[in-house]
């Protein structure tokens, strides 16, 4: 998705694209009603099956950089250390940043304040307090 320039941009990293295309839909939904920052769906394998692809993840990296830095959500196992190694490998555009967050409130809560033109320090803090959404 096309943001406007200059706004952080999120991926969400998933071992499915169905449910890493879901959340992007939600989150997209919920941030409605400004510009919206640009944000990418990561989730499964090359060949359409669940797994993690490097390859999918760095492409919807470079979707999304606008040169405010790229958020990495990711939901668990093997995507978190695909984006763990391609950071250290240097694959990822400048000021990428893997978030430690729930998934899916760690996503709205992103890109709710991208959207809003944060930094990409203040969208981390943004998911990252999403942990302390309580339910019950």
């Amino acid at each position: 998705m096309t943001g406007a320039a200059g706004l952080v941009g999120i991926v969400l990293v998933s071992h499915s694209a169905a449910v890493a295309e879901s959340v992007a839909e939600l989150a997209r939904g919920l941030a409605a009603g400004g510009p919206m920052a640009p944000v990418a769906a990561a989730g499964g394998t090359t060949e359409g099956g669940l797994g993690t692809s490097a390859e999918l993840i760095v492409a919807a990296a470079r979707e999304v950089d606008r040169g405010a830095g790229v958020a990495l959500l990711a939901d668990l196992g093997s995507s978190v250390l695909t984006v763990k190694a391609l950071l250290l490998e240097d694959e990822l555009p400048p000021g990428s940043r893997l978030v430690d967050a729930p998934f899916v409130e760690g996503a709205v809560a992103a890109l709710v304040a991208a959207s809003a033109g944060a930094p990409l320090a203040a969208v981390e803090s943004a998911a990252t307090e999403a942990y302390a959404y309580r339910k019950a």
